[in-house]
């Protein structure tokens, strides 16, 4: 192809990508009845089944997890380390510089709210409820093909693993949702539905019909169970901080049931309230007291051992990532697969489940920020703030487990073996462990309650919202009907799920474990299938096209001077195009004028001259558009 015909149809695709940006589609309004309707009926069939039959719910949920990890446990696997690399290369691709939003548009929010309201958002409660548990299950309990339990390189590998699960990967999940998102709305000018973001791969009637209303169905149904299990967590940690104060020798399933009702009643209150009020209010006030958590326990635990084990801990993380992040059954049969169907093919169900919700409000609090920043601040950010946390409480309860161990004190230890470690309240017994009165260990097992209360609020108040606009064909202030309704349904299947796994926390837990993973098998597909039509989209962006024109201006123009002037001239020069009156000026490619005479210049309308350096412009991917040489 010439490099004339190149350059037309460089120029056709950039007229076309204006004026689509110009001219969005026109947005419905109102409740899609066919997305609400069917998500409806399924979440309250789910909660009248739990309810008849919780034993039966939990049944089929253990059958239909065996089948998953079975047939698709490799899916998962595979599909992790897919979106990681996608996002990384978007952001360092010639994508980068594209703005979340019009060419001049400055960020809505500040650096400090951004990163508040994304990480309390992302993943607060998880935080809390394994902050302590998953460090020291692993280093009692290695993962599997690794180390002995509680030798001496038990401790690194263990926060590594826990690194592996709360650092790039789910932030690169969420990544991918926040940018189809931003992108398409901020830029494009399409409504802030799911299915509108993959216009760019199947066609605006696509995703307008049936496809489309499957795709918002799906992220409905995935953002409901992915909130439910939270807020199930959130609910057997607060029953524990119960348990840890006196104020009950145990927590049953209707006291747990009634936890879930007032934390339910809270979230829909805030939610209600708008996301300036409610979210970024709540997201300040939690990062105070994570703070001041953190800080106590770095103080009044280990310090010396928490700050030596951060390094460790990236050090591992780097060194085992091919491993980990390969990690399937292959490795050692059923054992292997039961590990994983426990932790990291449940930690990227879990993520991808929230990645709905999580994505959009991400992408609302991100407007005007570029894709490179969007991307480096969504991965490392909050990845840099999970290592410290778990470093300053997992590695802390390792610090205090090494500490008893050596003195032989039993008395002093946390837990035997990763079997004993009871996550609901493994973080009191950190906190009973440190060298403070009886009444700050109380202040601080309420501290800790508060905590998981807020961060769950934060992140359930974001899903009831998502999931009321997913049914209101995308709108950003869905009505307050659509959000109770949410709200309430998700406190309900929270319920049911943890009655579904009895009254034994750990069987409790199971049965969150099980129904999250199997219902978020099929949005794997429709996560890889965003990570395609999110590339096409940004190939076509004016801003792309424009450097890419750019580039084949100027290689043109060095070509003719090598070819007319042997390289003793390089011009690139504008002006007004002969042509026909009232028509538009068009660019005449470097070396050609618009009669057919031959030149080395570029014409294109304007009465200013450029002259580019030739030394300059070849093979530079960052070329100016308007370079000036000899």
């Amino acid at each position: 192809m010439s490099s004339d015909t190149d350059t037309h149809q460089l120029l056709e695709q950039l007229d076309a990508a204006k004026a689509s940006a110009e001219n969005p589609p026109p947005r419905r309004k109102g409740l899609d009845k066919f997305v609400f309707f069917p998500a409806a009926v399924l979440a309250v069939a789910f909660v009248l089944w739990g309810v008849i039959s919780p034993a039966g719910l939990g049944s089929t949920a253990t059958k239909m997890l065996n089948g998953t990890m079975s047939n698709f446990g490799w899916l998962f696997v595979i599909a992790g380390s897919v979106f990681t690399i996608f996002v990384i290369v978007v952001a360092f691709s010639r994508f980068g510089s594209i703005p979340l939003g019009k060419d001049d548009e400055e960020p809505e929010f500040k650096t400090s709210s951004w990163i508040a309201m994304m990480f309390a958002t992302g993943m607060g409660i998880g935080l809390i409820f394994y902050g302590v548990g998953e460090p020291l299950f692993f280093y009692l309990s290695p993962p599997p093909n690794t180390v002995e339990p509680e030798a001496a390189q038990a401790a690194a590998i263990a926060m590594g693993q826990t690194a592996f699960h709360w650092t790039l990967y789910p932030w690169a999940m969420y990544a991918i949702v926040g940018l189809g998102v931003a992108y398409g709305s901020f830029r494009l000018g399409r409504s802030q539905l799911f299915s509108s973001m993959f216009t760019g791969l199947f066609g605006e009637r696509a995703v307008n019909g049936v496809g489309g209303k499957i795709i918002n169905i799906l992220a409905i149904l995935a953002t409901l169970f992915g909130s439910a299990c939270s807020l199930g967590l959130g609910a057997l940690q607060i029953g524990g901080g119960i348990t840890a104060s006196g104020l009950m020798d145990k927590v049953t399933s209707p006291i747990l049931v009634i936890i879930i009702a007032v934390l339910t009643a809270c979230f829909v209150a805030s939610a209600v309230s708008g996301i300036e009020k409610g979210i970024q209010m709540l997201s300040n006030i939690n990062m105070v007291l994570a703070v001041l958590l953190a800080v106590i326990v770095f103080i009044g635990g280990p310090t010396l051992f928490i700050l030596n084990i951060i390094p460790s801990t990236i050090g591992e993380f780097i060194k085992d990532l091919p491993a980990m992040a390969s990690r399937t059954s292959a490795n050692g049969g059923g054992d292997v697969q039961t590990w994983l169907s426990t932790w990291t093919v449940f930690y990227w169900a879990w993520w991808i489940s929230w990645s709905p919700f999580v994505g959009l409000f991400i992408a609302r609090i991100s407007r005007g920020r570029t894709v490179r920043q969007f991307v480096t601040g969504v991965l490392l950010v909050p990845s840099a703030i999970s290592i410290i946390w778990f470093a300053i409480f997992g590695g802390g309860a390792i610090g205090l487990q090494e500490r008893a161990e050596q003195a032989k004190n039993s008395a002093g230890m946390l837990a035997k073996s990763g079997d004993d470690i009871n996550f609901d309240t493994v973080l009191f017994d950190l906190l009973g462990n440190m060298p403070v009165p009886n009444w700050v260990y109380i202040i601080l097992v309420v501290l800790s309650v508060v905590l998981v209360a807020i961060f769950f609020v934060t992140g359930a108040d974001s899903a009831s919202i998502v999931m009321g606009g997913l049914a209101e064909n995308g709108a950003e202030e869905p009505r307050k009907f659509q959000v109770i309704f949410w709200g309430v349904a998700t406190g309900a299947v929270a319920a049911v799920m943890l009655l579904a796994g009895g009254d034994d926390p750990a069987e409790a837990l199971n049965g969150l474990k099980n129904i999250t993973i199997v219902s978020a098998l099929p949005f794997v597909i429709v996560m890889l299938l965003l990570c395609i039509s999110v590339w096409k989209d940004m190939s076509r962006d004016p801003m792309v096209l424009q450097n890419r024109l750019a580039r084949a201006v100027l290689v043109d123009s060095v070509s003719a001077g090598l070819d007319i002037h042997d390289g003793e001239v390089f011009q690139l020069r504008t002006h007004q195009a002969p042509s026909d009156a009232d028509d538009e000026p068009e660019l005449v490619p470097s070396g050609r004028q618009a009669d057919g005479g031959k030149s080395a210049e570029g014409t294109k309308s304007s009465g200013s001259e450029a002259a580019a350096d030739a030394a300059d412009v070849p093979g530079d991917p960052d070329a100016p558009e308007n370079p000036s040489g000899r």
